[in-house]
């Protein structure tokens, strides 16, 4: 087990040989991760916006850690480091969304929250292998990307102007998982590859997300006929 987690990982064009810095752009630009989460916590505590929003800048901020362990020690251990706190970010805000923006209670919240992600999950099992290799396994965001649309539209429909800020983030993902899928087919023309703007991108997208959250999480500040519907 410890022998598979220190397997020395290479699935970018940057990356030529093992070591810690064989990628530097692509490590570098975790940076982006770690402005937007301060940024967040910043303006977070200048909204008031309560605990679970600060929470989630932290995770931000974990997801550029474990990012950064990634691109710098490239093993198998390491590529969990990195996985899992954008998973477990996805989960949080997409409930963040259900609750906080849409004000629905848990029992509904919970119920489109698990369908959504068995169907989802499912539709992104299914996948043909060749798509996955194709889009140099961009198929597995294919979860957190239509999250950002359908709860996007969810928070729009509901009257919380924070929906949009979702659909201006799956617009930058779009062009993140563009460079991601780029990545391992400019090696040639482009050593240093585009997978570092695949972090800065993301960095945006994850701070255009945190802004709603400052924003328009606060406890208390749902629009009133939102309020209301939270109450019954």
């Amino acid at each position: 087990m410890l022998e598979y987690l220190g397997r020395n990982v290479d699935l970018y064009c940057e990356r030529l040989e093992p070591g810690l810095w064989a990628e530097p752009f692509n490590a570098m630009s975790n940076l982006a991760f770690f402005a937007a989460g301060l940024w967040g916590i910043y303006e977070v505590r200048r909204h008031q916006a309560g605990a679970f929003a600060e929470l989630l800048c932290w995770w931000v901020v974990a997801i550029g850690i474990g990012s950064t362990l990634f691109h710098t020690f490239a093993t198998e251990g390491t590529k969990w480091a990195d996985i899992l706190p954008i998973a477990g970010f996805t989960l949080a805000y997409t409930l963040f969304n259900l609750r906080r923006f849409a004000a629905l209670p848990w029992p509904r919240a919970l119920g489109i929250f698990l369908a959504f992600y068995v169907v989802v999950g499912f539709a992104t099992f299914m996948l043909p292998d060749w798509l996955r290799a194709a889009s140099n396994g961009t198929t597995g965001y294919l979860s957190p990307f239509l999250a950002l649309i359908v709860f996007g539209g969810m928070v729009i429909a509901s009257g919380n102007p924070a929906g949009w800020y979702n659909i201006a983030a799956a617009t930058i993902f779009a062009g993140s998982v563009a460079c991601r899928v780029a990545d391992p087919l400019l090696c040639d023309s482009l050593p240093i590859g585009t997978h570092f703007m695949w972090h800065l991108l993301n960095g945006l997208m994850l701070g255009v997300l945190l802004s709603a959250t400052a924003r328009y999480a606060r406890p208390g500040s749902a629009p009133r006929h939102i309020a209301g519907v939270a109450k019954a």
